[in-house]
């Protein structure tokens, strides 16, 4: 009988399964990767060449997947001259296939093999427990998290902690229902006495050991096997046979290439300086043998002629040797120009330390099949189907930070773009399309999730609610409006909406005269005030939300520009295309990005400047862009484009005068005997600290008179469109929240980015402005 296929989850039952992981397991997961990423950026600041060090970990990467036939074939040679079999498994059931028989192959008289396991995510891939488990073959898991969860009947929610959903008192609790001991565990340590010892006597009596490897040397055969346990070299070296299972994308050239992995992985995973355990092994000839009465004692290795380099040992060195090489859908990514950067990754879990939404509900629900965290979308889409990807993928914010924690600098947010790009392409059409046939001039193709094509448009949606304003604003707030929002596009109606402004931000400066009268006001306050002669001149980049709801920011930017002596223009520009990006709508925002450069090329060849108030809006100029434009045009985007409050403290620093912006003398005065000038909570809007500019608009705010007290929270949770639908609602208030509570006492606080200020303003109940709109001269003109 066909197995019957499941529909994909409602919006409701999105929001169920989150909330009910928020309750369960979010404190848990949130308490142990906090550490793991706090850790993390303090080895990465503690190392000196630690770009250089990310730079050549991914440039050898680069290299071994481009050369991957060709160390495949490397590797079989080692390994077979060294007495080890190699077996290239071209999916799941092809490996399973071969490890059973391997192990069938071990079975004692009149009993069940058995097979220790360690340090294999990609064994979780092929499930090969339950294949071994239905040939009758005993499989204990020998790493203390894989082992709770296998007690349990649990999957894993983190790639490097698996357990880490569980707290003490949960294993505890399972292991005294499980176990039965004479006395209940209760600490740690009795924990972890027993579970050395129970899985101590599985190791010594194993027929089969089963690890993974972290690196493969071609070159040579010799095996990494990086660990803060130490089973994995138990399991690879005790029992005559170790079968070791690794994906191909593990391969890389020579031993000597280890080095920088070495150093990076634990620094990126734990935060450690190294991993406890650091094993190299050669198998199976020169393979370190162990000896258990004395596990302490360094292992010794075997000499050319297989006998122990310690006299003393007698173990047995004929042993066997199997290195599976897992194909399962990784040769076809190396072939997939957007899903070849996955097979760089090193399985360190820091993309998902990094992710606030991952650290709200864990692996369970930003995961699937096998993989979590942010990386999980390319491994799912490559290894099983897009179907399993597209269960999580919309968790991924594009926020960024993920790319500064990436060891080998993958660029992840980009894959979960490419990835929720494919699956829009695969949704069957809705029945509400009508509703937003007039606010879709885009270019993907019917079905599209109708809430992703509205918040992909938002541009048009907002226009059309600044047009008609105020009645488009008491329009959206009654009653049956919300309800149908919520039904047919999934904005949660507990989520305010914007408040859109009948003058747009365009409109305003036009009225006030335009460029022309910009230029006159520039040229007026260099004059009066003996300002610096700053030769620069400024396109004041229109985003959606500034044009059509923030207009005050974006007030705040013109006055502050021309009040420091440079004149502005904010001409009618077309969408960035940010917003398309993170519905992943790819050709939308293609055509979006060309048709901005064809807008501002002008500008650029007469040398001026384009200043961007939204920091989404700036990343997509800087990062997004190379993905869309070409490289030339791209790069002169790039380099000319500046975050406001980035622009303001380089013209102070070029020796405009700080004086003339706010809060002016009277701050400085008030606090004339205070060196920490005015306190005021600052927080960075996700991207602007990607791209380095969280320190500018500190040391402006600095500059002026104030105290910044910065946010250690990674984000704020509302993510630009993610907080307004209602099955991401919840995480996005649970994540938010955490950073509300290190503000709350604050008297005045401003955040950078349009969402931030939003989700800030929803959870302290005030005003959040941008840091420009306290730092601009007070309107001039009548208020213009």
């Amino acid at each position: 009988m066909a197995e019957r296929i499941q529909p994909p989850e409602t919006r409701t039952e999105t929001a169920a399964r989150l909330r009910h992981l928020l309750e369960t397991e979010g404190e848990a997961v949130h308490a142990h990767v906090s550490v793991s990423n706090l850790r993390r950026e303090q080895a990465y600041e503690a190392t000196d060449d630690i770009e250089a060090l990310r730079s050549e970990a991914r440039s050898i990467k680069e290299a071994a997947i481009d050369r991957l036939p060709e160390l495949i074939e490397t590797v079989r040679d080692a390994v077979e001259e060294n007495g080890g079999t190699v077996y290239v498994a071209d999916d799941a059931a092809d490996a399973n296939r071969y490890i059973s028989e391997v192990v069938d192959g071990k079975a004692p008289v009149d009993a069940n093999p058995s097979v220790v396991k360690s340090k294999s995510m990609t064994t979780e891939e092929i499930d090969l427990n339950d294949a071994l488990e239905r040939e009758d073959i005993d499989v204990y898991e020998t790493d203390l998290g894989e082992w709770v969860l296998q007690v349990a009947d649990d999957t894993p929610s983190h790639i490097v902690g698996p357990a880490m959903h569980l707290t003490r008192q949960e294993i505890a609790d399972l292991f005294n229902e499980r176990f039965e001991p004479d006395e209940p565990f209760e600490t740690a340590e009795e924990l972890t006495r027993f579970a050395r010892d129970h899985l101590g006597e599985r190791i010594r009596e194993a027929d089969v050991g089963i690890t993974g490897a972290n690196f493969i040397a071609a070159e040579s055969g010799t095996m990494t096997l990086i660990t803060n346990e130490g089973n994995a070299r138990k399991c690879a070296v005790t029992p005559d046979t170790h079968v070791a299972v690794a994906g191909v994308e593990k391969l890389i050239p020579t031993a000597r290439d280890l080095e920088p992995f070495v150093d990076i992985i634990a620094k990126s995973a734990t935060g450690q300086p190294i991993s406890q355990y650091v094993t190299m092994l050669t198998p199976p000839t020169d393979s370190p043998t162990l000896d258990f009465d004395e596990p302490d004692e360094p292992l010794a290795s075997a000499d050319a002629d297989g006998e122990s380099a310690d006299s003393s040992d007698t173990s047995d060195t004929d042993r066997e040797f199997h290195l599976v090489l897992l194909d399962n859908g990784r040769l076809d990514m190396r072939e997939d120009e957007q899903l070849r950067e996955t097979l760089y990754c090193i399985r360190c879990g820091a993309c998902s330390n990094s992710c606030a939404n991952f650290q709200a509900v864990g692996g369970h629900g930003f995961g699937g099949e096998t993989y979590s965290g942010g990386i999980a979308t390319g491994w799912e889409a490559g290894v099983h189907d897009q179907e399993s990807a597209a269960e999580f993928n919309d968790l991924c914010t594009g926020c960024t930070r993920c790319v500064d924690a990436c060891p080998v600098k993958i660029d992840i947010p980009w894959i979960n773009t490419v990835v929720r790009d494919r699956v829009n392409r695969d949704t069957e059409p809705e029945a509400y399309d009508f509703l937003v046939d007039g606010l879709t001039p885009d270019a993907e193709s019917n079905g599209l999730d109708l809430g992703k094509r509205f918040f992909g448009n938002v541009g048009t949606a907002a226009k059309l609610g600044s047009a008609t304003a105020p009645v488009s604003n008491w329009l959206a707030e009654t009653g049956p409006v919300r309800a149908l929002l919520e039904r047919t596009i999934g904005i949660d109606r507990r989520r305010d909406l914007p408040t859109f402004q009948r003058e747009s931000l365009v409109d305003w400066f036009e009225k006030r005269g335009g460029a022309d009268a910009s230029r006159r006001r520039a040229e007026r306050a260099t004059a009066r005030t003996n300002g610096a002669d700053i030769d620069r001149e400024v396109v004041l980049y229109p985003d959606v939300y500034t044009n059509y709801v923030d207009t005050d920011r974006g007030k705040a930017a013109v006055r502050t520009l021309e009040t420091l002596g440079i004149p502005v223009s904010v001409p009618d520009l077309p969408e960035s295309g940010r917003a398309p990006l993170s519905q992943g709508m790819v050709a939308t925002a293609d055509r979006q990005a060309s048709r901005l450069y064809g807008a501002v090329a002008e500008d650029l060849d007469a040398g001026r400047d384009i200043v961007v108030v939204e920091p989404s809006d700036l990343a997509a100029f800087q990062r997004e862009y190379e993905r869309l434009l070409p490289e030339r045009s791209f790069e002169r985007l790039r380099d000319n484009s500046y975050e406001i409050c980035e622009y303001v403290y380089g013209l102070v620093e070029n020796g405009a005068d700080a004086e003339l912006l706010s809060p002016g003398s009277d701050a400085r005065d008030d606090h004339a005997d205070d060196d920490r000038g005015e306190p005021i909570a600052y927080h960075s809007h996700c991207q602007q600290r990607t791209l380095g500019l969280e320190a500018p608009t500190t040391a402006l705010l600095e500059r002026c008179g104030y105290a910044p007290q910065t946010s250690s929270v990674e984000c704020c949770g509302m993510a630009g469109s993610f907080g307004y639908k209602q099955e991401y609602y919840e995480v996005s208030m649970n994540v938010g929240d955490r950073l509300a509570r290190e503000f709350e006492v604050a008297e005045t606080v401003v955040a950078s980015g349009t969402s931030c200020g939003d989700q800030l303003e929803t959870l302290l109940e005030r005003s959040v402005p941008h840091p420009i709109e306290i730092l601009a001269p007070g309107p001039r003109d009548g208020g213009r």
